[in-house]
């Protein structure tokens, strides 16, 4: 198949479904982290081509429940985050308005819950071999919901003082700006289970 994983610049998914033999291409205004084939720039420009599966991760910073907290303040809201979040949602449609049969749109929980649908299922890494404690929605179309391919592990989850869940596995590192980086990433485990069981 002609696969697209949109809004990756990890590689992960891509070369798990390259190593089934299929023609993956990841796309993201990054580039690669991996060397392979890898579109830098607009999936926008690339989305109506003749793809036979489309991955999706867009980016979640406006539309997960974690930033949910910045539109209760007093308007007007910080860098004008209504106007960012009202694009976030556009460009989140859009994966569900392709001509593509098989799509899959992975985002954390968050307002596309509610104004778009309810997800297809809720995966965490543990369900893949993984420890860490990740829950991630599925949207799915034309494609069956993912099957487990480990008995579930315990996540590692330590708290703070405040008694607020913290997760190491991202929070650990110095900069909080790599942050959304290390959590975008998809972990191995859920790749290569995406490939076994649709490719």
């Amino acid at each position: 198949m002609k696969i697209l994983v949109a809004c990756e610049f990890s590689g992960v998914v891509r070369e798990a479904f390259a190593a089934k033999g299929h023609d993956a291409w990841s796309c993201d205004l990054l580039p690669t982290e991996i060397s392979g084939k890898h579109i830098q720039g607009d999936v926008r420009k690339i989305i109506n081509d003749p793809w036979d599966m489309i991955l999706a991760f867009p980016e979640c910073r406006y539309l997960s429940d974690a930033g949910n907290r910045w539109f209760k303040t007093v308007p007007p809201l910080p860098q004008n985050r209504l106007e960012l979040r009202f694009k976030a949602i556009d460009f989140f449609l859009m994966f569900t308005e392709t001509h593509c049969r098989k799509v899959c749109i992975e985002n954390p929980k968050g307002i596309m819950n509610t104004i778009y649908k309810k997800p297809t299922q809720i995966i965490c890494p543990t369900m893949f071999g993984h420890k860490e404690a990740k829950r991630t929605c599925l949207w799915l179309q034309g494609l069956p919901p993912l099957l487990p391919t480990e008995a579930r592990q315990i996540p590692v989850v330590r708290k703070l003082k405040s008694g607020r869940p913290f997760n190491p596995w991202y929070s650990c590192t110095g900069n909080p700006k790599l942050r959304p980086i290390i959590r975008s990433r998809t972990f191995p485990g859920i790749a290569e289970a995406m490939a076994n069981q649709w490719g």
